[in-house]
């Protein structure tokens, strides 16, 4: 899962920048390729995006917006990048109506976080 994994190292790595080793951080290591997820366990991802989301310098709409979130992580947020991380995500809709495709990254991300052992708030996934 590419940008997947990204998404995923980009989170854990600003936990540890942003908190150390507590609670809100986790390993941190770069996966092989090929290789599960980094592990996010125990990372409160909430509190990871609003610290970033406050040194952005514009606002951004990370809750909601699949582009906002991966703008605020620093990775490619173009059509074709969201459209590879549907297929990684399994997406079965219609890649071409991109703002439904939208609505379920951003709830699968968050779903896939959660599932991955991060902490996110009740509401932000499926």
């Amino acid at each position: 899962m590419g940008l997947f994994n990204d998404i995923i190292s980009k989170v854990s790595s600003f936990a540890t920048s942003l908190f150390g080793s507590s609670a809100k951080a986790a390993d941190t290591a770069q996966p092989a390729a090929g290789a599960a997820a980094p592990s996010i366990a125990q990372v409160d991802v909430d509190a990871v995006l609003k610290e970033l989301a406050a040194k952005a310098g514009q606002p951004l709409n990370y809750k909601e917006s699949i582009v906002d979130l991966l703008k605020l992580l620093g990775l490619d947020s173009s059509l074709q990048a969201r459209q590879s991380l549907a297929d990684d995500l399994h997406y079965t809709g219609d890649k071409n109506d991109t703002a439904t495709m939208n609505v379920w990254l951003i709830k699968q991300v968050y779903t896939e976080l959660a599932n991955n052992g991060g902490k996110i708030p009740a509401g932000w996934g499926h």
